[in-house]
């Protein structure tokens, strides 16, 4: 069967947990991490997954010390001419053409160069199962290190879809902004990629109330190295998690369908009721039902 072939309203999603290097200035770093990615890319498609997702920055996020132009390792601006960028590229490229060749789409974490002297966006790429990079998103909401000394906020949300299914992406510290994930709720997402680059098990905690709130599944996504902490899940409509990688600092995947029809009584719920019902709450369904001019309702300080 033609993996490319439309089959739908449902799909076969794999959540890597990739080892990320925090140090780019060794073209080997970068090449080892492309390695490893295209590896959990071919268990991926033997798993039967359509879009595999990996972590914020899976080529390379680099530390905060590591490029740092200061002296002694003092924060400040960040010096990436030391990046070799045509390795970045190389790798960035090499992932694409295998995503291709297995017919399986892919969102993974890199750095994107702008034109100098402008910082990188700190960016997730999606390719498509043609080999295609199809879209991009750039971290629009960045730490106060990020901003100050390493990259270039970007400006949009992304939404793409793959085989009828509509994907919304975001990163790592915009878990701790409600209005990115009220947003996607707004543009119709089944799914929302949260990729990240932390150690931080409350992350994860509220990365899985936004599946509840919202009621989309979530892809969380995180390096191998912080695995051990909150490892890479995936998250139904309704908060409930359904798979997730080992517990531990070993690379892995957890894979998990995505069905629009699916009849699991606690994702019908949540998605054909509950995120409906919210819609329709937040769309001014009280407004008749408020009293006006009711003394016992105006007056909050009597029982």
């Amino acid at each position: 069967m033609d993996m490319r072939r439309r089959r739908g309203r449902r799909l076969r999603l794999a959540v890597a947990q990739s080892t990320v290097p925090e140090d780019p200035t060794n073209p080997e770093n970068l090449r080892a991490s492309g390695r490893q990615i295209r590896t959990l890319m071919r268990a991926a498609s033997d798993a039967g997954a359509r879009l595999v997702q990996f972590p914020e920055g899976a080529i390379t996020y680099p530390g905060k010390h590591v490029l740092s132009s200061g002296p002694g390792g003092t924060l400040a601006a960040a010096d990436w001419s030391r990046v070799p960028w045509d390795v970045v590229r190389a790798e960035a490229e090499s992932i694409a053409e295998l995503a291709g060749e297995l017919g399986l789409w892919a969102a993974f974490g890199s750095p994107h160069p702008l034109t100098p002297p402008h910082r990188p966006h700190n960016s997730l790429y999606v390719v498509s199962d043609r080999g295609t990079l199809v879209c991009r998103y750039d971290k629009r909401y960045l730490s106060h290190t990020e901003v100050s000394y390493m990259y270039t906020p970007g400006v949009a949300p992304l939404t793409f879809e793959v085989d009828g299914i509509r994907f919304g992406t975001a990163l790592c510290i915009e878990v701790n902004f409600p209005e990115v994930f009220h947003e996607y709720e707004s543009l119709g997402v089944d799914c929302l990629l949260v990729s990240v680059m932390v150690d931080d098990a409350e992350r994860a905690v509220v990365a899985r109330a936004y599946a509840t709130l919202y009621n989309y599944w979530v892809g969380y996504s995180v390096p191998a190295q912080f695995g051990g902490t909150a490892p890479s899940m995936i998250i139904a409509p309704g908060g409930r998690r359904l798979a997730s990688c080992p517990g531990d600092s070993r690379p892995g995947l957890a894979v998990a369908d995505i069905d629009l029809d699916t009849q699991d009584p606690d994702i019908d719920t949540a998605r054909r009721l509950a995120r409906p019902w919210r819609r329709t709450a937040r769309g001014g369904l009280y407004d008749s039902h408020v009293v006006v001019g009711d003394g016992r309702s105006d007056t909050r300080t009597e029982f």
